[in-house]
């Protein structure tokens, strides 16, 4: 397990990368505010934290357990957040997502991660590029972690409008390939979009609850800052949602192309088939075992040849006409 600590004081920086044993001491001081970061953490991690801060057990099981909803638990003295950063492959097909957990007091912000898919760096740089919002305290560090979340989901869907963009280039191409790439790529982008979308849309109930007047975690300094992270929420969930839309129409699109080539191909096979009927039928007529005109002379061979000639150019002419070939 790796362990990152930072101790805010007055809004200033004051000390880093400490043992998370000393945080009862440090937090004595009203004016103190802490950040704990657990990397997988175990049992004995978990104890702590419930006898450091009080930490309510169920709150420490959601914590520790995999594939929570994201969402916003309110407890007597602390609450309890889950979210999920995301990212999509380059071709767009495979969207990879990593589980936080954050627990929050009026001193501290404990982050759990449960895999090495977050990239907490990220957080910390946002948070020392704004040091003048520092001394709004626990707010200031959430802000920080939402918006690198909330970032991150915006950015995945861009990316999946992009891949959505560039096959339907290929909606209308008449090699198996590409007819092939369409249906996996589509049904790959159905599945990543099925998963971001149950991973943004809660955001919304996430942020908008923390935006709450009662829960007095945000400072009334924070409130635009906050309203800009849940206006980008809501941006990223309309966007997926219509990016759903357009897949599906995707989808329908390349059935209709598939079934108007089809009927192309029928169109051409029946018609190659209406000509080749007609020499079928005057030779099986000049097959019989009867006299006809012509019968056993070279005339009746040439006017056979010449009707057929004569008929089978009039099919593929009138047929031609009809762009049936």
């Amino acid at each position: 397990m790796v362990t990152r600590t930072r101790l805010y004081h007055d809004g200033t920086l004051v000390l880093e990368d400490f043992p998370a044993s000393d945080v009862s001491g440090l937090l004595a001081d009203p004016a103190s505010v802490l950040w704990l970061d657990l990397y997988r953490p175990g049992t004995a991690e978990f104890t702590m934290l419930g006898q450091e801060f009080g930490i309510h057990e169920l709150a420490l099981e959601d914590a520790a357990q995999h594939g929570q909803r994201p969402k916003l638990d309110r407890y007597r003295t602390h609450e309890f957040l889950s979210a999920y950063a995301v990212t999509v492959s380059q071709d767009g097909a495979e969207l990879t997502y990593s589980e936080i957990a954050v627990l929050l007091t009026s001193q501290a912000v404990i982050t759990v991660r449960k895999d090495d898919g977050f990239d907490i760096e990220n957080v910390v740089a946002r948070w020392d590029e704004s040091p003048d919002l520092a001394g709004h305290g626990v707010g200031f560090l959430l802000h920080g972690l939402l918006d690198h979340l909330v970032d991150g989901h915006f950015a995945a869907v861009q990316q999946l409008d992009d891949s959505i963009e560039e096959l339907e280039s290929l909606l209308f191409a008449a090699g198996r390939r590409e007819i092939e790439a369409v249906q996996r790529r589509v049904f790959a982008l159905r599945k990543s979009l099925v998963q971001l979308r149950r991973v943004v849309l809660p955001m919304r109930e996430v942020v908008n609850g923390l935006m709450r007047p009662g829960l007095h975690v945000i400072a009334d300094p924070l409130v635009p800052y906050y309203q800009d992270v849940y206006d980008h929420v809501l941006r990223a969930t309309e966007w997926t949602e219509s990016l759903r839309d357009l897949v599906a129409s995707v989808m329908e699109t390349n059935l209709s192309v598939q079934a108007n080539r089809m009927n192309l191909i029928m169109k051409k096979v029946t018609s190659w088939a209406a000509i080749i009927a007609v020499p079928t039928a005057i030779t099986g007529y000049y097959g019989q075992n009867l006299p006809y005109p012509g019968f056993g002379r070279q005339s009746g061979f040439i006017t056979s040849a010449a009707v057929i000639v004569a008929l089978s150019a009039l099919l593929y002419a009138t047929f031609k006409r009809k762009d049936w070939l």
